[in-house]
């Protein structure tokens, strides 16, 4: 994945609104179509924020005056059927569990949709459908509070079924490959178009994971920083110790990994120099494609492998002459 690419401007959270023409969400329209976000909270001006209005049935008093009469309780089964045919009409995948009805923008009703296993939806009634997924909202709105903590968000999901970020992006992430214990995960961008979502793991090394083309692929921020990246939910710390449990079995095994450098890639793999605590003593590591250690290279040897060692300073070796 290249970092580099990934989506540098915030996408807002959909506000639903009253007030807000339907042209207004022709931008994005369908599944998944929810935020490009990646490295700012949005500027203002994003937005256009009002609020979703319900309306109210009203009576005449014998007086002649009109006054609000109490609004009939909604039919929960009426309005997940209602929901489900706006999520198959927008063409999103969901085996739907349970829906709200919120209220309208204009003339268009607007639902949230939990589905089975999965993320849930913001739907709206317009022409045509438009679906935003609950997981893009909601990371949109974290980093829009991390620069901003009194942000105006929008409109976020709302049912109890549909905070759950963590646990299936964590699914996706399994899926792919990470055996770490994910305490945390969250929708961080876009790259070129595909959804990334940053994983964190408890005590060890995490990941971005991106989608593509259907299939989830996933990127440690050990390389994610290396390359210009941020990894929010990994510390410093994490990424030596993930590091230092990859020499385990290798020459390196003693190396309390203090500094990691990634130095470039060939068709052998990739390669990293690790510092270690003690003065001195450092490597060169290559690792294949499922980021094992092939190869392990004292810095003290490794002088014509990329330019050799920056991080670790090593003797210069020994000249032969006459004493």
């Amino acid at each position: 994945m290249g970092i580099q690419r990934l989506a540098a401007a915030m996408g807002c959270a959909v506000t639903l609104a009253a007030a807000l023409a339907a042209p207004a969400f022709a931008q994005s329209p369908g599944p998944g179509s929810g935020p490009d976000y990646g490295g700012r909270a949005p500027a203002s001006g994003d937005t256009n924020p009002v609020s979703v209005t319900r309306e109210q049935p009203s009576r005449v008093r014998a007086s002649g005056r009109r006054e609000a009469r109490p609004a009939a309780a909604p039919d929960p089964a009426a309005i997940l059927a209602a929901a489900t045919a706006q999520a198959v009409a927008a063409g999103v995948t969901c085996q739907p569990t349970e829906a709200a009805n919120p209220g309208k923008i204009g003339e268009s009703d607007v639902y949230e949709i939990a589905c089975a296993n999965a993320a849930g939806y913001i739907l709206i009634a317009s022409t045509p459908p438009q679906a935003f997924d609950c997981i893009e909202l909601a990371g949109t709105a974290a980093i829009a509070r991390e620069a901003d903590p009194a942000a105006d968000v929008g409109q976020q999901c709302n049912l109890p079924a549909n905070q759950n970020s963590t646990q299936v992006i964590s699914g996706w992430a399994r899926d792919a490959g990470a055996a770490c214990t994910i305490d945390q995960a969250q929708a961080v961008g876009k790259n070129e178009g595909n959804m990334v979502y940053e994983v964190g793991c408890a005590s060890a090394d995490g990941y971005w994971l991106e989608k593509v083309a259907g299939t989830f692929t996933l990127t440690p921020c050990t390389k994610v920083t290396q390359q210009g990246g941020t990894c929010r939910f990994t510390t410093p710390a994490e990424i030596h110790t993930g590091f230092q449990q990859k020499l385990a079995g290798t020459e390196a095994a003693g190396c309390q990994v203090t500094q990691i450098r990634l130095m470039g890639s060939n068709a052998n793999g990739e390669f990293y120099e690790a510092k270690c605590a003690t003065d001195g003593e450092g490597y060169i590591t290559r690792l294949n494609t499922q980021g094992a250690v092939q190869q392990v290279y004292p810095c003290a040897t490794a002088q014509r492998i990329g330019g050799g060692c920056t991080l670790t300073t090593v003797a210069a070796p020994a000249t032969g002459g006459r004493p």
